[in-house]
């Protein structure tokens, strides 16, 4: 992309300039329907990006592809946060929670080691088209297995007792 640390750091930024711009947008108009099918498409949005930005050479649209995915990211995270409290008895409630925070916390440093491997043995642009490539595997093995996840409409008004 031939840019110096002032572009770096631009690309750096992209991801928070994404995220923040949809938190804002979903604190204005927060999801009301659709939010299984929402969350994968989200997701699959968040590979489509991926792979975008390991095929470009371009810094704008480098640039534009971190501020989406991270966008996509957010919506995902917004919607599984909200989700999960909501649909886990008040008798688990803790233990899930203790669990989905053990597994989120742990996917940052996994998937940097992971991400390292890789860009050292297929070369950095390969890496990352393959792992947008396997996100999308993903949501659409998850839509196949768990089809009660697309199907689901709105968030629950309440926890369950």
């Amino acid at each position: 992309m031939h840019v110096n640390a002032v572009g770096l750091g631009w690309l750096r930024a992209a991801g928070g300039i994404g995220a923040a711009v949809i938190t804002i947008l979903l604190s204005i108009k927060p999801i009301q329907r659709r939010t299984g099918p929402v969350m994968f498409i989200a997701v699959g949005v968040f590979g489509l990006f991926t792979i975008t930005l390991g095929l470009t050479h371009s810094f704008a649209i480098a640039f534009l592809s971190v501020m989406l995915l991270s966008a996509a990211d957010s919506v995902s995270v917004y919607i599984r946060s909200t989700l999960v409290p909501l649909v886990t008895p008040s008798s688990a409630r803790g233990r899930v929670m203790a669990v989905e925070g053990v597994f989120i916390g742990a996917s940052n440093e996994l998937g940097a080691f992971e991400s390292g491997v890789a860009g050292q043995l297929l070369g950095t642009g390969r890496a990352v088209v393959l792992g947008g490539v396997a996100t999308i595997g993903v949501v659409v093995a998850w839509i196949v297995l768990f089809p009660v996840l697309w199907q689901y409409d709105r968030f629950p008004d309440h926890p369950p007792d």
